[in-house]
């Protein structure tokens, strides 16, 4: 079992920046593919931003260029830079694992951390 605790939202104006962080409880990423969701009220689950194991990153086009994927192996953590924040960035941004182990898939969530900007 892993367990992935999101920390780092917060309210931020429009325009400014924040870090969100994703702490594993092991050293899953040389096997996760790591990704970062959101959600709004009302709104369904939507993929942000994907970190494969290899290092290859993807990003959905609403935050294309605005928003940086990264982890760091030592720390069991995986980062979201979000710069030029906009009012529609607002959401609770979940971070999840896929993991491959011996032909499974395993899936896991954070508990959310809520990011609010104010226009």
């Amino acid at each position: 079992q892993v367990q992935l605790v999101e920390s780092g939202g917060g309210l931020v104006q429009a325009g400014g920046s924040l870090r969100l962080s994703c702490a594993a409880s092991r050293n899953i990423f040389s096997y996760s593919n790591m990704h970062w969701y959101r959600q709004a009220p009302g709104k369904q689950r939507d993929l942000v931003t994907t970190l494969t194991s290899a290092g290859s990153t993807w990003y959905g086009d609403s935050v294309k260029g605005r928003f940086t994927i990264s982890r760091d192996n030592a720390k069991n953590t995986v980062y979201l830079q979000m710069n030029s924040l906009k009012s529609e960035d607002t959401a609770v941004y979940y971070c999840n694992a896929q993991s491959y182990v011996e032909g499974s898939q395993y899936d896991y969530w954070g508990q959310g951390t809520q990011v609010t900007v104010s226009s």
